[in-house]
Order: structure tokens, then sequence, then C-alpha cells
């Protein structure tokens, strides 16, 4: 007789041990950790308790189907190897990259940089955000004396107690896109399964509030500029053009056709600190500009001064040289932080607070107030989206547009029922009501019932359903004569209850509701 065997046990999948605690610690292997090459283990702590054993069974098996489903995270690596890993690798202007590396540094690294990429979720996301919304310094609550500079320096009035300034809506979506490109990243190298991002609300967008010179400010400020001829075509260059800063300052003497009046924009300038460089404009396009008479003659007259200012010095402007420049040869553009900084003095030298991208704003909200069509002023500025941009961001209130707009609502708009006389009184011209009105009938023989007694304060008018049987009129007859007892202050009707007299003196004792309808048309 032959004996059976029995099947060797199969060994348990992951790991639970018993802490020094009394907790239970859940232990399941994930694989190779793409970034350090070591095994990967995912690992829960159950605290001590009658249930833990059963509460770590289920935490074994739930770790099991994520990395079944490759729903697990494949590293332990924190969100500050993620960052730099997406710096190294992304490809973006110079200027956008150091207003990412300015966010990684100052507020992403700082708050949860220390955290794994696999730990994070919606939750963790939003606190992050609430914290950027509260304190740019991320203070926590903490009472200390903020001071101007962290060198040695001796305090003044720039040094005291700290001020909790949240970020503005447009620094934290920043911040949110440079987390959302490095999760993407993440989720396509396999560091994360699902990307915590779509857990959380992406911040919201701020409304646009453009601040353009108002008509009288873009006078002064012509007319202040043009104390320097040069610095005068600048700024008319720019309120006339609407063109950015940068696209300004990479202008070349071929790009611009005095003869068509047509002005080219192809490149930009961006300066990074000291160091400047010629770039592709903002929307990677190229776009010509027609200019008016007077745009032309201002530049005619400055190409002779520069030609003159050249001459005097046995110079020659460069055949490619740049239209504004600080070298007599033109072969150097202008910075654009420079101009910008002069800009804000000339402006605070004249009262105001104002930055020269306003010039942009100027510029798009007086092409609409003229009439223009978005999709041209769009094409202009060198926005895309057919004009949307324009008209959401750069179009401020032009009160000379919404005069005009009063203008022309009269004349399509209904004309109101009222008449105005010469001595200014106003007449109703509404069609009076006839005296054999059955409400008015209905609502004459009840306020008459309230006079003479028959029905008294407090007493209750008939039902609708009563009336309605005795006239043989709607029931919405009856509703609108009891209307007019109520104008009138005679009844009052609470919901759910029936409608009861309140007064018997309100009318004059020889007033009719014919009578106190017909004075009502009178104004």
């Amino acid at each position: 007789m032959g004996t059976s065997k029995t099947a060797p046990k199969r060994r348990q999948r992951g790991e639970i041990e018993t802490l020094p605690s009394g907790s239970l610690r859940v232990k399941i292997y994930a694989g190779i950790d793409p970034i350090s090459d070591r095994r990967h283990y995912l690992t829960e702590t159950i605290p001590a308790g009658p249930n833990a054993a059963d509460e770590a069974e289920k935490v074994r098996i739930r770790l099991i189907n994520e990395v079944n489903e490759r729903r697990n995270p494949r590293t332990k690596a924190t969100v500050n190897q993620l960052m730099d890993r997406y710096l190294e690798l992304i490809d973006v202007d110079p200027n956008t990259r150091q207003g990412y590396e300015r966010s990684i540094r100052n507020h992403i690294r700082p708050l949860i940089g220390g955290l794994q990429v696999g730990k994070l979720d919606g939750e963790t996301l939003d606190s992050f955000y609430a914290v950027l919304r509260t304190c740019r310094a991320h203070c926590g609550g903490r009472r200390y004396i903020q001071h101007r500079t962290e060198r040695p320096h001796k305090c003044d009035h720039r040094c005291g107690p700290h001020k909790c300034v949240g970020l503005s809506a447009s620094s934290i979506r920043q911040i949110h896109w440079c987390l959302s490109g490095a999760l993407k990243r993440a989720v396509r190298w396999r560091w994360l399964s699902v990307n915590p991002l779509e857990q959380t609300e992406p911040p919201k967008a701020p409304a646009p509030k453009p601040t353009p010179p108002t008509a009288s400010q873009a006078a002064a400020i012509v007319n202040e500029a043009f104390r320097d001829l040069v610095w005068g075509v600048i700024i008319w260059l720019l309120m006339v053009t609407g063109v950015r800063r940068g696209e300004l300052c990479a202008l070349r003497w071929g790009q611009l056709n005095l003869d068509e009046a047509v002005l080219t924009i192809s490149t930009s300038v961006s300066q990074d600190g000291a160091k400047i460089r010629v770039k592709d404009t903002k929307t990677h396009q190229q776009r010509r500009i027609a200019l008016d008479t007077v745009t032309v003659m201002l530049l005619r007259l400055y190409l002779k001064l520069c030609e003159a200012l050249a001459a005097e010095m046995a110079q020659k402007i460069a055949p490619e040289g740049y239209l504004f420049s600080a070298s007599l040869d033109h072969s150097t553009p202008l910075k654009p932080d420079s101009v910008s900084q002069r800009y804000v003095r000339m402006c605070k030298k004249l009262g105001w607070d104002m930055n020269i991208h306003e010039l942009r704003h100027y510029s798009a909200t007086e092409l609409i107030a003229a009439g223009v069509d978005p999709r041209t002023v769009a094409g202009r500025l060198g926005h895309g989206g057919g004009g949307t941009t324009t008209l959401r961001v750069y179009t401020a209130w032009v009160s000379e547009s919404d005069q005009r707009a009063v203008k022309d609502i009269p004349s399509r708009m209904p004309t109101p029922p009222i008449a105005f006389e010469s001595e200014g009184a106003a007449v109703s011209t509404l069609t009076p009501e006839p005296p054999n009105s059955p409400y008015l009938k209905i609502a004459a023989d009840l306020q008459g019932a309230i006079s003479c007694g028959a029905l008294k304060v407090g007493d209750a008018l008939p039902t609708l359903v009563e009336i309605t049987q005795q006239y043989g009129v709607a029931s919405s007859t009856a509703s609108r004569a009891i209307q007019e007892l109520k104008n009138l202050g005679l009844v009052a009707a609470t919901r759910g209850r029936r409608t009861t007299v309140t007064s018997s003196r309100t009318a004059p004792p020889s007033a009719t509701i014919v009578d106190l309808q017909s004075r009502r048309k009178q104004l």
C-alpha cells in the first residue's frame, strides 16, 4: 500500500514582522528601484491592538494587488530628486527655466522636497497650496523680526515684525505647472503609476486686470519722453505698435521699411542678469505691423539723428545694426531691463507707479476702442487664439466706447410707456383700465363691504373659489382683485392662511377702486 504525498506548502508572499513597540510592519517586495538600483519594498506599519493581525493581513493583500496591477510607486526617490532630474532633462527657454528654478528653490524644496514622490497625494498638495496662499515665507505662525537683508546691516524702517503675505495666484499657478511637468514625467518614467496632481484642484487663474494709462496720462508720458528724441521715439513706438519690450530691443534697421510703412517683428532680446541673447518671439511667429504717417515721420527724423551722431564720430551704422542701441554704430541692442527701469523712473517723476508693459495694454485698448476688430489687434500684438487673449487680458474699460454704447442703446430698446411734458412732469402712456373691468368691480364690491362694516378688521375675505363662483370669473381675475386691496393696505395674506381685513381707513372715504386706479396712472 503506497503512501500519499502532500503538496509542499506555498511560501507566503510578503512579510509581517512585529516591532519592539508591538506594532506590526508589512513588507512587500516591489522590484528594483530605478534610481538607487536597490531592492524596493513597500512597507506599512499597523499600530498595536487586538485587531492588528487582521489589519496587517488586509494591508499585505492590498499591497500585493498594487504590485500585481503595477499601481505601486517603483522608487523611494524624494521630490528633491525628481526636481533635480526634471531640471536636468527639460528643454525650455532660459527665462522659463529661471522661473522654475526659483519656484523649486524657494517653495517646493523647503516644504515638500524631502517627501517621497510615491507618498504625495491630493491632501498633501492641497495643504501645500494653502501654505503658499497664507505666507510666502512659510512662517507657520511664528513671530520673528524680518530683516531687509540677510547680510550684516544696521536695521532701519525696512526691518520689523514679520507680516504674513501670501503668494499671488499667478505665482502659485507657476509652481503648480512646474510640479505638473515633473510629475507627468515621473509617471512616464514609471516612478509613479498615478499622478497625484489629478487628485487635487489646480489653483484658480487670476482675473485679468489690465491698467493702461488714461488719455491724459498717455499725453503726459509722451510729452515727458520727448524731452529726449531717442527716448521719445522708443515710447511712441511701444504705444503705437504694442510690441513687447524684448521685441523692441531686437528690432534691426533691415526690419523697418519706411517706404511701405511696415515693421517686421521676428526676434526678441532675452536678458539674464547682465547677459543678453537674441531669441525667437514668444509665439515663435513673425508678424508685420503697419505704421501710421506720424510714426513714419518720427522714424525718419530718428534715422537722420542716428546717422548724424555716427558721422560726428567718423562711424557708420551697421547694415544689420539694431534700431535702438547705446552704441553709435548700433551693433549692440538695448537691454530690456534698462528700458523698463528708465520708464518706471520717468513715471515716478510724473507721480505714477507704472510699468512699461502697461503701454501694451494701452495700445490694445485704444485699438479696440477705435473699432478695430479683435483678430487684427491680436495680430498686431502677436497673440494667438483669434483675439481671445486680447479681449480677456489686454482690453481695459474705455469710457469713450462706453459713451458710444449708451447712445446706441435707446434705438435698440423698446420705448417705455412714459411721456415727459415740457415742465418735466411724467405721465403714463398706458391705456387706462376700463371702469367695468371684472377685477375692478370685484375689488370695489369688497372695498364697499369693508367700508360699511360688513367685513370688519380681522374678518376673512371670501375664498378664491367662492369669488370665482359668485362672479363667474377665472381665479386669476379674483386674485388680481384681492391684490388691488393689498396695494391699498386694506387686507393682508400670509402663506397657508386666509386673506383677512387689516384696515378700513387706508383709502379716503369717497375714493373707489376705480378712482385710485386712475390716480396711479399719473406719475
